[in-house]
C-alpha cells in the first residue's frame, strides 16, 4: 500500500489540499488520511490529476500528420482529406502499423492519456484479402498500446460499402468484410484477447441490416457500441435519401444510439433523441477543426442532459486538454461570449473541473470502463503535475482546474501512472521503429 502525498489532489470531482491518494493492488484504496503501515510517497510542489481518455482514436493516421495541410483540391474538405488518408491505409504492413500505433500511443501517454478507445478499421491485406487471422491488424494495435502501458478498448469497425448507391471504392478494400456475420465472428474472437466494443462505422458505410444485427449482438454481449454520427452535412443528406431520416433518429429506431462520435450536424430532434437514449457524444474538436467539419454545439447537448467525452481521432495533435478547452473556445467564437458552458456544466470546481471530467471519467464511461475520478475502488490511473511549470505556476486549490484545462502544457506532466505504476515515457526504440516505418511509407 502506497500513499501519494501531493500538494493538491483532484479526486471525486473536487480539488483537495493535503490529502493522500492511497493505492493498493493498482486501485484507489482511499482518499484523505494516510493509513497505518502505508508507504509514504511525498510529492511536494506537485498535483495529482486523473488520467485522461481518448475515447476515439485512429492511431494509424499518425502516419499522415503534416501531409494533408495544403490545398491540392478546388474544394479542400473532409472528403479530399480522406483520399490522402487512404494513401497510408493502403500501404501499412502489420509491422508498420504496430510501429506507428506504438509511437502514437507513447505520445498519448506523454500528453496524460491513460486509456484509449481505438476505432480500428484496417482489417485485410493491401489486396483486400483476409489474413489467416482476421484480427491480425487489430492485435498489432492492441499489442502496441499494451507495450506502452495504456488501457485499450478495441472498437473494431464494421465496414460494408463505400456509401449509399455508390460503386465499391477500391481504396477501401482493406476495410470491408463480407458480411455482418463475418464481422461478428472476428469481433468475438478478438474479445477473447482484448477488451472490445462494436463499431458499425457509420450509416454511409453500413446498411441498416448490419447496424441492426451488430447493435443487437452488442447489447446481448454487453459490448459498448460506437459509431460516427452526423460528422458531415453530406452524411446527413445521404442518410435522409436512403432512410428518410437523420442518423441519430435512424439509430434510435434501431436501438443503436449509444456512443455517437462527432455529432456535429444535429437538429433539435436529433439532440432530443440522444438525450432519450442517454447517449454519450464523443467530440473530437481538434480533428473537427482541422478537417473543417464544423462546431459541436456542446452547449445545446449539455443543456439537454447529453454527456460528452473526447477523442483524438486523426492524431493531428495529441492534447486532450486542447480538446477540452476547444469545446468552450469554439462556442466563444460563435456566440461572442465567455464561459459559455459554465451555466450548463458548472458546479463543484467550476468550468475547469467540469471540462476535465469530460476528458477523464466520461471517457471511461464511454469505453465501458470503471474509473476516471480517482474514487475508492477505481483504477489508480493518474498524472503527477509540476506546479512550478511556467504554464500553471501560481495555481492554488481554487483555480487549479482552470489552470490545468485552459493553460497547462505537456511540460507540466512529470509522471503518468496506470494501476499505480509509472509508464516509461522515453523510448528511443519506439522512435526508431516509427522513423523506419515512415521511411518505408513515404521514402
Amino acid at each position: 500500500m502506497r500513499a501519494f502525498l501531493p500538494d493538491f489532489l483532484f479526486a471525486g470531482g473536487r480539488v483537495l489540499s493535503g490529502a493522500a491518494l492511497v493505492v493498493q493492488d493498482g486501485r484507489v484504496e482511499s482518499v484523505g488520511a494516510v493509513p497505518s503501515g502505508a508507504e509514504r510517497v511525498p510529492l511536494p510542489g506537485r498535483a495529482v490529476l486523473p488520467g485522461m481518455v481518448s475515447a476515439h482514436s485512429h492511431a494509424f493516421q499518425r502516419a499522415i500528420r503534416g501531409r494533408t495541410e495544403q490545398r491540392d483540391n478546388p474544394r479542400a474538405d473532409f472528403w479530399s482529406w480522406r483520399e490522402a488518408m487512404y494513401a497510408a491505409a493502403e500501404r501499412l504492413s502489420p509491422v508498420d502499423l504496430h510501429a506507428v500505433s506504438k509511437f502514437c500511443f507513447l505520445e498519448m501517454a506523454r500528453a496524460g492519456i491513460t486509456a484509449v478507445g481505438e476505432f480500428h478499421y484496417l482489417h485485410r491485406d493491401p489486396q483486400g484479402k483476409p489474413y489467416a487471422d482476421g484480427n491480425e491488424l487489430s492485435l498489432a494495435v492492441a499489442r502496441a498500446a499494451r507495450e506502452v502501458g495504456l488501457r485499450i478498448v478495441l472498437l473494431r469497425a464494421a465496414y460494408a460499402r463505400s456509401g449509399y448507391r455508390l460503386a465499391p471504392n477500391p481504396r477501401q478494400r482493406r476495410f470491408i468484410e463480407g458480411s455482418a456475420e463475418e464481422y461478428l465472428k472476428n469481433l468475438d474472437a478478438l474479445s477473447k484477447q482484448v477488451p472490445v466494443g462494436a463499431a458499425p462505422h457509420s450509416v454511409r458505410a453500413c446498411p441498416l441490416e448490419w447496424i441492426r444485427d451488430i447493435a443487437a449482438e452488442a447489447k446481448r454481449r454487453g459490448w459498448v457500441l460506437h459509431m460516427h454520427v452526423s460528422e458531415q452535412p453530406r452524411e446527413v443528406d445521404e442518410c435522409k435519401a436512403e432512410h428518410g431520416t437523420t442518423p441519430p433518429l435512424l439509430l434510435e429506431r434501431l436501438g443503436a444510439l449509444q456512443n455517437a462520435v462527432h455529432a456535429v450536424h444535429l437538429s433539435a430532434d436529433d439532440i432530443a433523441a440522444l438525450a432519450r437514449a442517454q447517449a454519450i457524444v464523443c467530440a473530437c474538436p481538434t480533428t473537427e477543426r482541422n478537417l473543417g467539419d464544423g462546431i459541436l454545439r456542446a452547449d445545446k447537448l449539455l443543456a439537454a442532459g447529453v454527456r460528452l467525452c473526447l477523442g483524438s481521432d486523426s492524431e493531428v495533435q495529441l492534447s486532450p486538454l486542447e480538446d477540452a478547452r476547444q469545446l468552450e473556445y469554439h462556442l466563444r467564437l460563435l456566440q461572442l461570449q465567455r464561459a459559455v458552458l459554465d451555466p450548463a456544466q458548472g458546479g463543484v470546481g467550476g468550468l475547469g473541473a467540469a471540462l476535465y471530467r469530460i476528458a477523464s471519467e466520461n471517457g471511461m464511461r464511454a469505453l465501458g470502463l470503471p474509473g476516471g475520478a480517482l474514487q475508492p475502488g477505481e483504477p489508480a490511473d493518474f498524472l503527477v503535475v509540476d506546479l512550478d511549470d511556467p504554464s500553471i505556476a501560481g495555481a492554488n486549490a481554487e483555480d487549479l482546474m482552470s489552470n490545468a484545462v485552459f493553460s497547462m502544457e505537456r511540460t507540466a506532466i512529470r509522471e503518468v501512472r496506470v494501476a499505480g505504476e509509472p509508464l516509461q515515457l522515453e523510448s528511443r526504440p519506439a522512435l526508431e521503429a516509427f522513423r523506419a516505418a515512415m521511411r518505408r511509407l513515404w521514402g
